[in-house]
């Protein structure tokens, strides 16, 4: 008998062809490898990049409050303005701290947010129930469209007077001019944006069988997005100063605490600290508007669409 191995029916040896199988399954194995090492690298790459990205947004600001802050103390050392009339940022910070102990602080920021919330909402939802009628029925905007950029254009403050007539001092007087404020900015964005939706995608829910309410809710209103978004921010911003100079001038009766009234008892007792004190809580409540809610909304928004890299 022979030692020798048989070949098997293929004619190969056995053993011979385990080893090409073996030797491709580590080459698949290392090619495997490397592209998860790049994968890696690539990811380790992006987050840097994101973190850098991050880093930069969260301390360009920041060194922008410190630099103007330092501008306010030298001014404050050097203008040669009494400490009365200008005081300096401890000085501000120090009537906060008072104004904290004493509960008015909390109370005007809780008050004059809830009625920014509250108004801002309300004048979405109407504004863009009427900039989509407008946008829909031709006639009525051209009727319409100037007297609603006239009412944009229209400062707030000339609301209160007629508001607190037919209001008297309450709250309505101050939804009123805060409404007044909002609302047609927030339907001229609506517009803005609808006038830029390409006229294809009209007649292609026409053609699909789209109702005139599928087509707003459902093609019009979601393409038109960006200037819809636009609208709503402007339509913040006039809604929070339309409700300052509300909370300004109508004092008194069943109206509560705003930022506005604190901003006028400072005016009234000549105390520059709560001026002061008043006017930087009222910008910081307008930032942290922007960077909590529109900011990221819009960035997902432009993200989605391709215009902001991911």
């Amino acid at each position: 008998m022979s030692n020798t191995l048989s070949p098997d029916k293929n004619g190969a040896q056995p053993g011979h062809s385990e080893a090409p199988t073996i030797e491709r399954q580590s080459q698949v194995s290392q090619q495997d490898a490397e592209l998860q090492g790049l994968d890696r690298l690539q990811t380790d790459v992006r987050s840097t990049k994101n973190f850098k990205k991050t880093l930069a947004r969260v301390l360009a600001p920041l060194i922008a409050v410190v630099v103007l802050i330092l501008i306010w103390q030298f001014y404050v050392w050097f203008g040669g303005k009494r400490q009365d009339v200008v005081p300096g940022p401890l000085d501000v910070v120090a009537t906060l701290a008072q104004l904290w102990e004493q509960g008015s602080l909390q109370e005007a920021v809780w008050t004059s947010v809830q009625r920014g919330l509250i108004g801002f909402v309300v004048s979405a939802v109407i504004g863009t129930a009427l900039g989509l009628l407008l946008a829909q029925v031709r006639p009525l905007r051209t009727a319409f469209g100037p007297l609603i950029s006239g009412l944009q254009v229209l400062p707030s403050v000339a609301w209160v007077p007629a508001a607190i007539i037919w209001f008297g001092l309450s709250d309505g007087t101050v939804y009123f001019v805060l409404l007044m404020g909002a609302i047609p900015s927030i339907i001229n964005g609506l517009l803005s944006g609808i006038d830029q939706v390409p006229p294809q995608f009209r007649a292609m829910g026409t053609v699909l069988g789209a109702t005139k309410t599928e087509l707003s809710l459902r093609i019009i209103l979601p393409a038109a997005l960006p200037g819809y978004l636009s609208g709503l921010k402007q339509g913040w911003a006039f809604s929070w100063r339309s409700l300052m100079a509300a909370e300004i001038i109508a004092i008194g009766g069943t109206l509560g605490f705003g930022l506005g009234s604190l901003l006028q008892r400072g005016r009234d007792l000549s105390d520059m600290g709560i001026v002061m004190a008043a006017i930087l809580v009222i910008l910081f409540v307008g930032i942290v508007v922007e960077l909590a809610v529109f900011a990221p909304i819009e960035r997902r928004l432009l993200r989605g669409r391709g215009l902001l890299p991911g």
